[in-house]
Parts: C-alpha cells; structure tokens; sequence
C-alpha cells in the first residue's frame, strides 16, 4: 500500500490506513476516478489521497443500507451485542494506530488522540449493552377486554454526518447507537479526517459486520449530504458540526419527515464565584478551554468572575495559559495542536482584533504563533464585554475571554443571552448557589465544580440553537428507534366451543 507521509510507516497495522471508501462491504474508489487529498495541519503535507464520491455512489450506499436491515433488525439483541463487542475489542486492541492516524490528520497530541480512541470504544460497548435493554411497555388499558401494549423498534436505515474535531468518538456515539438498535448506519466523514473514520471500517469488516450495516462515503460534502436527505429510505440523520449547517440539513430532511438529531454550536459559560479555591478554579478553566486547541464545541468560551477574585483569578489563568506548550501532536508533552485550516486562524484575528478594539486588554498572546502554519498562540482577552463578536461567536480555538460580573442575577442573564444552549460550568463552594444558578442556566448541560461530565452514561445535547435530541445514555438508543402501538381485543372472551 503506497504511503504520501512516512510517519504512517509507525503504523503497527499498515492494513488500517485505507485509501478507499467502504460500501457494502467492499472498499471502493468514486466512479470517476476523482480523490480528495488530506493533509497533516502540523505541516502542510500530504498524508494521503480518499474518493471523491457524490450522489451516485450514496445512493448505492443506502440501496445496500436498505438491503442489510431486514437481516439486521432480525438478528436477537443479543447477537447484534456480541458484533459490537467484537468492535469494541478491535478498537482497543488497536487504540495506538488508530490514534496515530488520528492525530496526523486532526493535529491534536498523540495522549489526546488516544484518550479519544478509548473514548469511542466506550460508546460501542455501551450502546452493545444497551441493545438488550430495548424494553417495550404494558399499558394500563382504558378499553374493556383489551391490552394496549407499545414496543420499539428499529426506525430504517441511518445516516451520519460527523466532524473533524472528535473523528472517531463522534461516529461510533451514533453509529453503535443506531446498530445496536437494529439500523445499518452510513457515515459521511469530514473531509479533513476521513482516516480515522476508514481506520473504523476496516475494524467492523474484522468484527463480521455483515455487508451494508456500517459504511463510509467519502467525497463531496453537499452531494453526499443531499442524497442521504432526499432519499426516503434513509429515515434517521444524525449530525454534529455548526448551527448554520444544521438549519440546511433540517429543512433538507422536511421533505422526507426524517427523524433527525442535531449537536450544533456551543459557546459555553464558565461562571466563577469568588468563594471558590481560585487556583483548582483555575486549572480546570484551563482544561475546559484550551483541550483540543479550543475547537471542541464543550470549550469554555465565556469565562464569568466574579469582580472580588477577577484580578486575582486573571492572573493566575494568564500564567498558566502562557506555559502551555503549542506544537505538532507527535512532538513530547504537547497541549495545544495546529487549528485545521486557514480560516480558523483568520477567525481567531478578527475576534482578537474585534475586542481590542472595543477595549479589552491583551493579557498574552494574541496572534499567530512564532512557528507558522496554523499555530496560533494560547491567548486571554481581559475586560471583554457583550458587544464584542467574541460575547456572540463560538471562538473554536484557543482564546479565552474573561468577563467581571458583580452578582448572581446578572451573570445568569449574561450567561443566557446567547442563541446556544450546549454545556455550562459553574464554581462555587456553595452547592445550594450552584445548583439554584444551574438551574437557571438555559443549556442541555450544567457541570458544577468540575469539567469533565460527558461519557456513554450521559445524555449528550443541547437546547435552543445547540441542537436537537441527545447522543449516549439509554435514551441515546431512542433517536434510531420509533414506537408502535398493539391493541389487543378478544383476550377475554370465553374460549369458542367446537362442535360437530
């Protein structure tokens, strides 16, 4: 197999870097011959080349969808676990290379990469559980002599639309999710990372998934995206990525009523109270923003204190952002990666610019970083306010922006004047105040006293413009699942004699 980057001679498993799509369990390239090259953002070069497919080769990716689901949603709960867990154990086995892969075409630290990597076998193993825990219900019956009872069952053939920052965790969170419901699933990967999501394809073909349960098409992003919404045999569509992308593939699936669940934008509060160990408050902020090099829609853009420690607590967050070391995720303890392309870094100046200009203070950083590309220095806005596009924009890199705030009421007005309702933190030692401010707090997501909150328990999502539905968790399943109803006369009647 031919390489563009020696890196992925590192590779244990050289057979997980593929080249080619995989379509009803085969690998393929686009009927035209066309390929879309992938490049490392550390550096520019070329990793790798996939299919540019379109249309046609997604319809012949649903038509082997919709052929797989009757044997797929006939197989016992129980056979369709034990698939996912062979899945899940490739995965593991395999966590090194995958994270490999992931981190030459996404940029993030190799450590991170691989906490990724386990991250989304958590969700194959979860949701391979869950598939035997798909109960029905008995209802208690309004009608004489009748039982009223409702099932679930599998919605159809699933599609998903999944994005560069979480290449892997993002497609096995709906893709588990959807197969362990009985739905094949196909993915259309973010162009930047399709490797990972190939990566994932050729584990499934070792698990035995059966042909057309789980696919990949890569390629042309609106070709693709308009036959998965135009086809009425593709009934379910899950997809993360912008807000502005998700209104489009929400008025696309009207046509067809498809089931559709959306994880959009996020712009996250982190509220601190100045009664709150300033330096634990702190460190955690760090992690809550700069994880992923701040492209992460949980990151913690809007950072809320309090006027009685904002002096202090500045000061302290100035110095450790400044420590954090920027470079390419192969390189030793590394904590901010590239951006993914160009338009990110000139994002990331206007914001800068946009609230100088409107008075806040440089604390650090600022511009791109001194080693090019698409490095950009870790940076704190000081003094910011609402009328800065950086109050209104989701950041997606790794600028934070500090905001004084006087009391409770005012922060949780401040807090919700924003179109996203994702994830929220709140700091405060006292719990009776958190939890009362939480619940004020107009988001999917509220985490006190600590960032990490999300995993295969979790119901992930968000409210207003954040999204729709929730990913993990039991009610993970329900977004590829749909109810019907049986009502049953006769049971009580006497039994009918024979005669004659």
């Amino acid at each position: 197999m031919p390489y563009d980057n020696d890196l992925f001679r590192m590779l244990k498993d050289a057979s997980l870097f593929r080249q080619q799509a995989y379509l009803n369990g085969a690998w393929c390239d686009a009927d035209s011959g066309e390929t879309d090259a992938v490049e490392n953002p550390a550096d520019g070069s070329r990793i790798g080349a996939v299919p540019n497919m379109g249309a046609v080769e997604t319809r012949r990716a649903i038509a082997a969808a919709s052929a797989a689901f009757a044997h797929w949603r006939g197989l016992t709960a129980t056979e369709r676990a034990r698939a996912l867990r062979r899945w899940n154990d490739l995965i593991l086995a395999n966590r090194d290379d995958l994270a490999l892969i992931m981190t030459l075409e996404q940029g993030k630290s190799l450590a991170e990469s691989r906490g990724e990597i386990e991250y989304a076998a958590s969700f194959v193993e979860w949701f391979a559980e869950e598939a035997k825990r798909a109960y029905g219900e008995v209802i208690p019956s309004h009608l004489a002599g009748r039982r009223l009872i409702a099932t679930r069952e599998p919605i159809g053939v699933a599609a998903a639309i999944t994005p560069w920052n979480f290449p892997s965790a993002m497609i096995t969170r709906k893709a588990a999710a959807a197969m362990a419901a009985g739905c094949p699933m196909i993915v259309r990967p973010s162009p930047e990372t399709p490797f990972s999501a190939l990566a994932l394809a050729e584990l499934a073909a070792r698990a035995s998934l059966p042909k057309g349960v789980f696919q990949v098409v890569t390629g042309d992003a609106v070709a693709i995206s308009n036959a998965l919404m135009e086809s009425a045999e593709v009934r379910a569509v899950s997809f993360t990525g912008s807000t502005e992308v998700g209104r489009i593939l929400l008025a696309g699936g009207a046509a067809t009523v498809k089931k559709m669940s959306m994880e959009l934008g996020g712009h996250a509060p982190f509220i601190v109270f100045d009664d709150v160990d300033l330096p634990t408050a702190s460190l955690d902020a760090i992690g809550a923003k700069f994880v992923t090099t701040g492209q992460d829609c949980l990151a913690a853009n809007r950072i809320f204190v309090q006027d009685g420690i904002y002096d202090a607590f500045a000061a302290d967050f100035t110095a450790r952002a400044a420590a954090l070391k920027v470079g390419a995720g192969l390189e030793p303890d590394v904590d901010l990666g590239p951006l993914i392309d160009a338009r990110a870094i000139v994002k990331l100046e206007r914001q800068v610019a946009d609230a100088l200009s409107k008075g806040a203070r440089l604390l650090t950083g600022g511009k791109r970083h001194a080693r090019g590309g698409l490095f950009f220095e870790p940076t704190v806005l000081a003094d910011a306010t609402p009328e800065m596009e950086i109050f209104r924009e989701e950041t997606f890199g790794p600028v934070a922006a500090l905001f004084r705030f006087h009391d409770e009421d005012a922060v949780i007005r401040q807090a919700n004047d924003s179109i996203y309702g994702l994830a929220a933190y709140v700091y405060s030692a006292d719990l009776a105040r958190a939890w009362r401010v939480g619940e004020q707090l107009d988001y999917g997501m509220v985490a006190f006293n600590g960032v990490k909150m999300t995993g295969p328990p979790v119901p992930f999502g968000g409210v207003k413009q954040s999204g729709l539905g929730r990913e993990g968790s039991r009610h993970g399943l329900d977004e590829y699942m749909q109810l019907k109803y049986f009502c049953v006369n006769g049971i009580d009647r006497p039994a009918l004699k024979r005669t004659g």
